[in-house]
């Protein structure tokens, strides 16, 4: 990185992680947030870091503004949180976007219960699914990372769109 980089780290990952990975014997975990792979993580575009505070629908990168009033964040280095998975004995399973994860699911059969013709029901759900789903929503910004050991079926969620490669 060069001198003048910023960015964020998750000390408390590794620890969470290993302490998970500890107690399950045969399952899955799921990691929903947004984020992204190390490279894009660490892209030279992003070399003030991920991260947002947000106040009244008001978005800025200063966490020293009205402390304890804003909500602060940051995005997940999904390579960082698979890499601790595997140091604690984990599989990946999976990496992929929200909307592939959850049309994976079979989201969009919420949809064949009800008429289109009877908006007053399917516009309220058609939205919900737009803005989970859209690229231009949260359906690209949130990723979607498994973690397991011992499953004796494949996950629902990671057929298509896998994103593993980003990692």
């Amino acid at each position: 990185m060069p001198d003048d980089y910023v960015s964020e780290i998750c000390l408390a990952a590794r620890g969470l992680i290993n302490s998970l990975a500890q107690r399950l014997d045969h399952g899955a975990m799921l990691f929903i947030d947004y984020g992204f792979g190390e490279r894009e993580f660490y892209h030279p575009q992003r070399s003030s870091g991920t991260l947002m505070c947000h106040y009244r629908h008001h978005a800025h990168d200063d966490p020293f503004f009205l402390p304890g009033l804003q909500d602060i964040t940051a995005h997940v280095n999904f390579t960082g949180i698979a890499e601790c998975g595997i140091d604690a004995g984990l599989e990946l399973i999976g990496y992929t976007s929200q909307a592939f994860f959850l049309i994976n699911c079979g989201i969009s059969g919420l949809l064949q219960d009800t008429s289109p013709e009877n908006l007053r029901d399917y516009l309220p759900i058609s939205a919900q699914l737009q803005k989970l789903t859209s690229p231009a929503e949260m359906g690209e910004l949130f990723k979607v990372i498994a973690l397991g050991k011992k499953m004796a079926n494949p996950l629902c969620g990671f057929d298509r769109g896998d994103l593993t490669r980003l990692l």
